[in-house]
């Protein structure tokens, strides 16, 4: 199974099976944001089968292997999980947008969630993800905006993902900093949309991941 299908069934998990604490966690805290990741190559583009996105519909039942994630903490608008599918850990932060806007106005769309990932087993650390809710327009360019820098970013299907891996640990120490991040993309049908997510909580929950993820 692949990182993408794995973090899919990990959240599925999270929004199925852990609805409930999310939503206490979620009505106690401020709205959500993003995170950023340690690159596996400077300029490479990243595979798709090593994306992680998430949709919030699945089942609970396809997570990998059975394994469902636990809430270990929310910080801010950030909730910091842990799970192991396949024996093998994963700790991620999750956070939804603060606000939303399409151009045409009123479009329907899915819900977007931001995605800061450690596996490690892969040795991959704050890797940054979002899921736009949409599929995006094929080569169309999308772009991450956080302490007054926009970072390019590479779309496949509904994720993207930092263009420039050399830039992205740059780009996470901006989002620990900052207090919110704003992410555009372009849909298939010619949606432009804009998403805001606040940065609160998320250096916290970074923190509180990466001390997890060593055990």
């Amino acid at each position: 199974m692949s990182v993408r299908q794995i973090l899919t069934s990990l959240v599925a998990g999270v929004m199925v099976c852990g609805a409930m604490s999310i939503a206490q966690a979620q009505s106690a805290a401020p709205k959500d944001t993003k995170s950023a990741a340690k690159p596996a190559a400077a300029t490479t583009k990243p595979a798709t089968a090593a994306k992680p996105a998430a949709k919030p519909e699945a089942a609970a039942a396809a997570a990998a292997g059975g394994a469902e994630p636990t809430l270990i903490g929310q910080f801010g608008t950030w909730g910091a999980y842990t799970a192991t599918p396949n024996g093998k850990k994963v700790c991620f932060a999750l956070a939804k947008p603060s606000s939303s806007k399409t151009n045409p106005p009123n479009r329907p769309r899915d819900p977007a969630y931001a995605f800061v990932s450690t596996r490690p087993a892969e040795k991959v650390t704050n890797e940054v993800s979002i899921m736009i809710g949409y599929t995006l327009k094929p080569g169309s360019e999308s772009s991450l905006e956080v302490g007054g820098a926009s970072y390019a970013m590479y779309t496949q299907g509904d994720g993207l993902w930092i263009k420039n891996a050399a830039e992205e640990e740059r780009m996470v120490d901006a989002m620990r900093k900052s207090a919110d991040v704003i992410v555009k993309g372009v849909s298939a049908k010619g949606t432009e949309t804009t998403d805001t997510f606040s940065l609160k909580g998320l250096s916290h929950a970074l923190d509180k991941l990466a001390q997890d993820c060593k055990r």
